[in-house]
């Protein structure tokens, strides 16, 4: 047995002192006792960050610059589909590579890959046909984090069925294909440890009803289906229009949303179909620092909080990986909606760790990554913070979450642990560096062609 102790733990039960954690040779946590014996280090479990296009890390900053007509999510797909056009198998990994190292770094101890760049350039496919997915996997191998594969299902360009554009070349299946892929992105990551798996039918613009029916069934016994639905006014007004229900309702409607359902954004979801979701015990998977930099609109959080909504965060389009950002942003925008303080915290309790918490279960279901946290049977994927960093000190229990999500400047995660092993140490990714010179490489080739 490994083991480990904290001056301080977030436990499921709350925070307590002197934590000693015991953890098996499989890096899940055989015990956990409190008030046992003293350490330095204050303990919070990983969070699961449960949507993630790792390749657009390295598009990072390229559309802040205003177009001639007005920008939105749709110009920004625009420069998305010519970046994509030029990425390698050997450049998607490097990419991957330093997004799961900013990941760890950042407090996220898993990470959901919505993978959908299957082909090549020309939307041929490669002769594995899951090369893609194995560079996915063999990112997540060097890093440490643990991966949960979500290949992506894409067949159309609209709502109803129309024809996809040429940019989306290099998504495209038709469930055949589909099939076999899935079948060899199962097998890309069957040797890594810690590695959950499901499917994702892009979304409605992308695959009809009957489609993510099928593609459904396909999964295996409680693999997840995740979908985006609902991110944009533009796509609820044209299911609308050609369906005769917006998005999610449609979903609902076709008994597709349940436990094992991750509805990403769900950003214009109406409060009926928000309720539907919370009865059905679906997950929403929130990305708040890319919805706000795509301009998408605010989530109803308090009103879904209020109906015992489940959600998840996650990082999306990887402008700016931080777990506490995503919090930060989500608290902040219903801050602002609502001209209020201390939005999503219950009465008398810590924003910050609400949040935590939330997000913890909420991803750790999506993932179908369940136990989480720092208790029995879980991996022991851990977030130890030093209560000496400025913006921790004299600080304990809520206190310090508060401090972190709120307050704390990068540097302030001291280390991370995956499975029991350290992957972090003071506050650096050991393979950080070298990803970094190999995406600089990437880049230079791309931008200055």
């Amino acid at each position: 047995m490994r083991k480990l102790v904290f001056s301080e733990a977030l436990l499921p039960d709350g925070w307590r002192r002197d934590v000693r954690i015991e953890i098996q040779a499989d890096g899940r946590i055989a015990s956990v006792t409190p008030d046992a014996e003293p350490g330095r280090l204050v303990a919070l479990p990983g969070l699961p960050n449960l949507h993630s296009h790792a390749f657009q890390r390295g598009m990072a900053g390229l559309t802040e610059h205003a177009g001639d007509s007005e920008d939105s999510f749709w110009t920004w797909r625009e420069l998305m589909y010519r970046f994509l056009a030029h990425l390698t198998p050997d450049d998607v990994e490097a990419i991957a590579t330093l997004a799961y190292a900013e990941m760890l770094e950042a407090g996220f101890t898993r990470v959901g890959e919505f993978h959908y760049l299957h082909h090549a350039p020309d939307g041929s496919r490669y002769a594995d046909h899951a090369e893609m997915a194995a560079r996915i996997a063999a990112a997540a191998a060097t890093t440490g984090i643990n991966l949960t594969l979500l290949p992506c299902f894409y067949a159309h360009g609209e709502i109803g069925g129309a024809p996809p554009v040429p940019g989306q070349r290099r998504f495209l299946n038709d469930l055949d294909s589909f099939a076999a892929l899935a079948e060899g992105s199962r097998r890309a990551i069957a040797a890594l440890p810690g590695a959950t798996f499901g499917l994702a039918p892009h979304s409605l613009r992308a695959a009809t009803i009957e489609e993510i029916r099928a593609v459904r069934a396909m999964a295996h016994r409680d693999e997840p289906l995740h979908i985006h639905a609902a991110e944009q006014v533009k796509e609820v007004e044209a299911a609308q229009r050609i369906l005769g229900q917006p998005p999610i309702a449609a979903l609902l409607d076709a008994g597709l949303v349940d436990a094992r359902t991750c509805l990403i954004h769900a950003t214009h979801g109406t409060a009926a179909e928000l309720a539907r979701v919370a009865d059905a015990r679906a997950v929403i998977g929130l990305c708040p620092v890319t919805e706000s930099n795509l301009g998408d609109g605010t989530f109803p959080a308090i009103s879904y909080r209020a109906a015992s909504g489940r959600f998840g965060v996650g990082t999306d389009s990887n402008v700016l990986i931080s777990a506490p950002a995503e919090l930060r942003t989500l608290e902040y925008s219903q801050r602002l909606a609502h001209r209020t303080r201390n939005a999503l915290a219950p009465r008398g309790g810590s924003t910050a760790v609400a949040l935590w918490q939330a997000a913890l279960t909420g991803g750790a279901q999506a993932l179908a990554a369940a136990p989480a946290g720092i208790a029995p049977g879980a991996f022991a994927d851990l977030v130890l913070l030093d209560p000496a960093a400025p913006a921790l000190a004299a600080r304990h229990g809520d206190r310090i979450l508060d401090s972190l999500v709120f307050a704390a400047r990068d540097g302030a995660i001291s280390e991370v642990w995956v499975r029991g092993a350290r992957v972090v140490e003071a506050g650096a990714h050991p393979a950080r560096a070298a990803a970094e010179r190999r995406v600089a490489a990437v880049l230079t080739r791309i931008l200055a062609a």
